[in-house]
C-alpha cells in the first residue's frame, strides 16, 4: 500500500443506519464518522438487510427493511444495502452464508469500479464477522471484527454459532472489543490475546451537551421533581420493567421510557397494573439528534440491562450533565468508574434501583462535574488506535 493515499477500508455490517431506520446501528456509523475526520482513511459501507417482499407498514420492521434503498449516501459516506435471505426457524444457523453470498456481488462491483480496499472492517461477531471471514477468503483481504455485546455475551451459548465464532477469531487479523470484558470473553473462546484490542466507544461531545433543565422540562411537558429516563429498544434484556418497578417505589418520580420494540404492550400493562399511568410516559423512538433535550431534562438515567457491551446511552447522558444508575455488568464498570458518573447496582430489582436512584438524587451531583467526567471519553484515542491497527495490517498484507 502506498503511503501517499489513505487506507481504504470496507465497513461490513448489518448494524448500520439507513434513511428508513436512522437509529439502527448508529454507534457503528458514529465510530466511522469520527475515524474519517482524520483524513487518513477512505471507506465504503456494505450494510446488507434481509430480503422481504413487502414494504406495507403493517409488517413493521420487516417492511422497513424492504423499503431500505439499495444505495444511499449518508453524511458523505457511500452505503450499499444488498439483500440476503433470512429464512424462518433456520435463519440463525444459515445467516453467515446467506449474508456473505448476498454481499459478494456488491463487493466485487466496488473492486471492479476502482475501490480496491485494503481490509474489511466488520462489526458484530455473528453472523457479520463470520460472513466477513468468507468475504476475506474470496477477495484475499485481511479482516478485523469488532465485538459489541450480545455477539459474545449471549450468542456463544448456542453451540454452532460458538464454533463459527471461534474459527473466525482465529482467522481474523485482529479483533476489537468496545470493552475489556468482551475481549476477555473472546480469549476464553480460544482467541490469541495478541490479536485482541480494546477500543472503547467515545461520545459526540458536540451533539450531547448540557441544555437548561428547566427550559427542556417546559418544552417537553415534564413536571418538577425527580425525573428518570430509561432509554433503549423495548426488549427484555434492556430492563425497562425494572425501571418501572423502581418508579413504583419512588412516589414523587416521573419515568420517561424512550424507545420502541416488542415489549411495549407488556410494559404498558405493567404500568397500568402498578397504577403508574400518570407517572410513566412512553415516547416511542426518538432520533439520536434529539436525545440531548431529554437527557438534559432528566435527573438520572436508569439502565437496568442484563447484558451490555458498552452502553452508549450512559456516556450520552453524562455528556449532557445527567448522572446514571446502571447494572454492574460487562463493560458498564468501565464507563461508570466513580460516584460522580453515577451508581452501579448489583441486583436487577426495582428495590435495588430505587435505592440507588434515591441516593444519587439526594447527592445533588453538580451537572458540570458530570459533564467534565464525560469529556474524558472523546473519540480521539479510539480513532488513533483504529488507524494504527488498520495501517499495520495493511502494510503487513502488502509485505506478504
Amino acid at each position: 500500500m502506498s503511503q501517499s493515499r489513505p487506507i481504504r477500508t470496507l465497513l461490513f455490517s448489518t448494524l448500520y443506519p439507513s434513511s428508513v431506520r436512522p437509529n439502527h446501528g448508529i454507534f457503528v456509523e458514529t465510530r466511522l464518522r469520527e475515524l474519517l475526520k482524520s483524513g487518513q482513511v477512505e471507506t465504503r459501507v456494505v450494510a446488507p438487510v434481509p430480503w422481504f417482499p413487502s414494504s406495507n407498514p403493517r409488517f413493521g420492521e420487516w417492511a422497513q427493511m424492504a423499503a431500505t434503498p439499495a444505495f444511499e449516501e449518508r453524511n458523505g459516506i457511500q452505503v450499499w444495502h444488498p439483500r440476503y435471505a433470512l429464512p424462518p426457524k433456520v435463519g440463525m444457523n444459515v445467516a453467515p452464508w446467506t449474508l456473505a453470498w448476498g454481499a459478494r456481488a456488491t463487493v466485487a462491483k466496488l473492486i471492479r469500479e476502482g475501490f480496491d480496499f485494503d481490509l474489511i472492517d466488520a462489526h458484530y461477531y455473528y453472523p457479520d464477522g463470520v460472513a466477513a471471514a468468507m468475504l476475506s477468503r474470496w477477495f484475499k483481504k485481511p479482516f478485523v471484527v469488532t465485538a459489541r455485546g450480545t455477539d459474545l455475551n449471549l450468542i456463544p451459548q448456542h453451540p454452532w454459532p460458538r464454533k463459527l465464532i471461534e474459527k473466525t477469531a482465529q482467522a481474523a487479523s485482529g479483533s476489537i472489543g468496545v470493552c475489556a470484558a468482551l475481549m476477555d470473553e473472546l480469549h476464553k473462546l480460544g482467541a490469541d490475546r495478541e490479536k485482541l484490542h480494546v477500543m472503547r466507544n467515545g461520545v459526540d461531545l458536540e451533539r450531547f451537551q448540557p441544555l437548561s433543565k428547566e427550559s427542556m422540562r417546559q418544552e417537553l411537558g415534564l413536571p418538577q421533581g425527580l425525573v428518570m429516563l430509561s432509554v433503549g429498544h423495548l426488549i427484555q434484556r434492556k430492563g425497562h420493567d425494572v425501571a418501572i418497578s423502581a418508579a413504583a417505589l419512588l412516589p414523587d418520580a416521573t419515568l420517561v421510557i424512550i424507545g420502541e420494540g416488542e415489549e411495549r404492550e407488556r410494559l404498558e400493562q405493567q404500568v397500568v397494573r402498578l397504577g403508574l399511568s400518570e407517572r410513566v410516559r412512553f415516547t416511542g423512538a426518538i432520533a439520536n439528534t434529539q436525545l440531548a433535550r431529554w437527557y438534559s431534562a432528566a435527573d438520572v438515567l436508569v439502565l437496568a440491562s442484563s447484558r451490555e457491551g458498552w452502553a452508549n446511552v450512559l456516556l450520552e447522558s453524562m455528556a449532557c450533565g445527567t448522572p446514571v444508575v446502571a447494572s454492574r455488568i460487562w463493560g458498564t464498570p468501565e464507563v461508570v468508574q466513580n460516584d460522580v458518573a453515577g451508581r452501579l447496582v448489583m441486583e436487577r430489582s426495582g428495590e435495588a434501583f430505587a435505592a440507588a436512584v434515591r441516593t444519587l438524587y439526594a447527592a445533588r451531583t453538580d451537572r458540570a462535574v458530570v459533564r467534565r467526567y464525560a469529556e474524558g471519553f472523546s473519540w480521539a484515542q479510539t480513532s488513533d488506535a483504529q488507524h494504527s491497527l488498520f495501517q499495520s495490517l495493511s502494510m503487513k498484507a502488502v509485505a506478504q
